[in-house]
C-alpha cells in the first residue's frame, strides 16, 4: 500500500463513482471529502444522509454496512461525528460516509430502512453518546441500565458518574 499523501480537493476526486453519483444525484449533499490510503470518506450533509445511503446501496452496490459509529469533539462545535462504515462486496470497495452535528441539535435520520443491520450499531451511539437517530424502530438503551443518567462516552461525563 502506498503512502501517498491524502488527497483532500473534491474537484480532484470526482471521478470517484460515489462522489460522481453523489453530486449528480443530491447537490450539496457532499461537503468534503479525503482519500488516504485506499480508502474514501465523504463528509454528508445531514439532510442528505439516508437518500445518501439509499442511492449508494442500490447504484453502486454498497451492500453491507459493517458499523456506525461516533466520535465527540467536545468542546469544538461541531460536536459529534457519526462515521458509517460501508462495504460494496461486488466491487470490493470501502466507504466511510462521516455526518458532522452540533451539540445541541444531536440527531439524525436512521438508516435502518435501508440497511437493517443499522439498527443495534445506532442504539449503541445512541446510548453511549446520546445521539438521536429520527425514525428508528426500537430507539432505547442498548448497553446501559434504563434508569443510566447521561451518555457515558461524552466528553463532559463525570469520571465517576453523576452523584
Amino acid at each position: 500500500m502506498s503512502l501517498d499523501p491524502a488527497i483532500t480537493d473534491l474537484e480532484a476526486l470526482q471521478e470517484r463513482a460515489p462522489i460522481a453519483l453523489l453530486r449528480g444525484a443530491l447537490p450539496g449533499a457532499v461537503t468534503a471529502g479525503k482519500f488516504d490510503r485506499g480508502e474514501l470518506t465523504l463528509w454528508i450533509e445531514r439532510a442528505h444522509l439516508r437518500e445518501a445511503c439509499s442511492l449508494l446501496k442500490s447504484d453502486l452496490h454498497f451492500n453491507f454496512l459493517a458499523d456506525v459509529a461516533c466520535v465527540d469533539w467536545h468542546p469544538t462545535e461541531p460536536r459529534f461525528e457519526v462515521a458509517y462504515h460501508l462495504l460494496s462486496i461486488p466491487r470490493k470497495e470501502r466507504l466511510r460516509l462521516k455526518v458532522r452535528l452540533a451539540g445541541s441539535d444531536a440527531s439524525l435520520e436512521s438508516v435502518t430502512s435501508v440497511w437493517p443491520s443499522a439498527d443495534f450499531a445506532e442504539r449503541e451511539v445512541f446510548d453511549l453518546f446520546g445521539v438521536r437517530f429520527q425514525g428508528h424502530p426500537n430507539l432505547r438503551r442498548l448497553l446501559m441500565p434504563e434508569d443510566w443518567e447521561g451518555h457515558p462516552l461524552r466528553k463532559d461525563y463525570p469520571v465517576e458518574g453523576y452523584r
